[in-house]
């Protein structure tokens, strides 16, 4: 069984502009991090012209398609019949999309059938970590 998700999504951008272009995304999640999830946006899509790459909290995402979530650099609310709104705010700026909501639960199926929400714990293998920052203490 694969331990990493990539689902395509096509999500819209939200600008000042009347028109709202759609732009490629991938949202991932790799069993590894369990309770992560990352959305990346392709060079193309970017102000910078390089790949941009959000983490967030899995459960953000879930819970931000009942109502309105976060509070920190990523906000997650629904927004109509079948769209959801991320907003991500950095020091340079605001991006606001819209994706749909029916991707976002594909995806969240999807991650929960490799990991149900709740279990993430069982993944996390502490013993390892805690050699590893040992190790590197050295």
């Amino acid at each position: 069984m694969s331990i990493v998700i990539e689902q395509p999504v096509e999500a819209r951008l939200v600008a000042a502009a009347p028109r709202m272009p759609n732009i490629p995304a991938t949202l991932h999640y790799d069993r590894r991090d369990p309770f992560a999830v990352r959305m990346t946006f392709p060079a193309p899509a970017t102000l910078e012209g390089v790949e941009v790459c959000w983490t967030f909290a899995r459960d953000l995402l879930a819970a931000g398609l009942h109502g309105a979530e976060g509070h920190g650099d990523v906000r997650v609310r629904p927004y109509g019949f079948d769209r959801t709104v991320l907003e991500f705010h950095a020091p340079e700026g605001t991006a606001v999309v819209h994706v749909h909501s029916s991707e976002v639960r594909r995806f969240l199926a999807a991650t929960g059938e490799l990991v149900p929400a709740g279990l993430e714990h069982l993944q996390l293998d502490l013993d390892h970590d805690l050699a590893e920052l040992i190790r590197d203490a050295c």
